[in-house]
C-alpha cells in the first residue's frame, strides 16, 4: 500500500471541516414562510440572535443571486449569508437575519434597461418577491424585538440589483445598504443620498459590468452622498467572497443607525 501524502490529508481535512462548518451554520437558520393577506407565499430562512427580552436587535436582509432561485428554501444559503451565522459575528453583532428565496423565473428587482446598456430605470411596481419581502419586514417589526432604526439590506448579483431596488423604492425603511456586484437607477440617487451605502464589485466581472457600480458611485457622489466603494482588482463575478468576509464592512454595517 502506498503511503498517503500529507498534503492530500490536509486537503481532505480542510474539505471535511468546511462541510461541517457549513452544516453547523445552516442549521442555525430556521425554515420559515411568509404568507401575505392575498395568500402569496415567500419562503425564507431566519437567523435569531441570542435574544433576551430587554432590548431590540438589528435586522439584516440578505438577497441571493439568480442561481439560488427555487423553492427548496435551502439554496439561498449557498453564498455570503453564512458569514452572519459565524460564532464570532453572532457574539459581536447579534441580529435577526432574513434570507428569503426568490422563485424561479422571478427577480428581486424591476428595472428596465436596453440591451448592452447599464442605464437602468426603476419601474413603478415592485416585483412580487420584493412586495412580499417588504410585507415580511413590516411583520417582523410588529412581532419581533427588531430595532426599526437598524434595518440593513445587502445582496449579491441579482440580489445586488434587488438591494438598489429596495432602497430606491423604500428609502426611509433602511439604515444602510451593501450592494455587491449589482446596479440601480442612477437617476434616483438623490432619493438615497442620505443612506449609508458601501458598494462592492470585481474589476473584471464578466456577468455584471463594473460600470453599474461606477455609475451609481458617480451619481451618489454628485447627489452629495459619501458611499463606500471597493473594487477588487483581478476579480470576476465572485466579489462577494471577499466582501462578506470583510470584518471592516461588518463592523461598519452594524454601526449604522437611522
Amino acid at each position: 500500500m502506498k503511503p498517503i501524502k500529507p498534503f492530500l490529508v490536509f486537503v481532505v481535512l480542510c474539505c471535511v471541516s468546511t462541510q461541517v462548518s457549513f452544516a453547523q451554520s445552516s442549521s442555525r437558520f430556521s425554515k420559515e414562510k411568509y404568507i401575505s393577506e392575498k395568500g402569496d407565499t415567500l419562503l425564507y430562512r431566519q437567523l435569531y440572535p441570542d435574544a433576551d427580552t430587554m432590548r431590540k436587535y438589528p435586522l439584516v436582509i440578505f438577497l441571493h443571486g439568480s442561481g439560488e432561485r427555487g423553492n427548496d428554501n435551502e439554496a439561498q444559503l449557498k453564498w455570503g449569508v453564512m458569514n452572519f451565522a459565524a460564532d464570532q459575528n453572532m457574539v459581536l453583532h447579534p441580529a435577526f437575519v432574513i434570507a428569503p428565496q426568490c422563485p424561479e423565473k422571478t427577480s428581486w428587482s424591476n428595472f428596465s434597461r436596453e440591451r448592452n446598456s447599464t442605464d437602468a430605470k426603476l419601474q413603478s411596481a415592485p416585483t412580487k418577491p420584493m412586495e412580499l419581502l417588504i410585507g415580511l419586514i413590516h411583520k417582523m417589526i410588529r412581532t419581533m424585538p427588531v430595532d426599526s432604526n437598524r434595518i440593513y439590506i445587502t445582496g449579491l448579483s441579482m440580489g445586488g440589483f434587488g438591494t438598489y431596488d429596495a432602497i430606491e423604492r423604500y428609502p426611509n425603511l433602511f439604515a444602510a445598504a451593501v450592494p455587491v456586484c449589482g446596479g440601480g437607477d442612477a437617476s434616483k440617487a438623490s432619493l438615497i443620498a442620505h443612506l449609508p451605502i458601501w458598494i462592492f464589485h470585481g474589476s473584471e466581472d464578466p456577468a455584471v459590468n463594473p460600470k453599474y457600480a461606477l455609475d451609481m458611485l458617480e451619481a451618489l457622489s454628485k447627489a452629495g452622498a459619501h458611499p463606500g466603494f471597493t473594487q477588487y482588482p483581478e476579480t470576476g463575478h465572485f466579489s462577494w467572497l471577499a466582501a462578506y468576509s470583510d470584518a471592516a464592512m461588518l463592523e461598519w454595517l452594524f454601526r449604522q443607525h437611522k
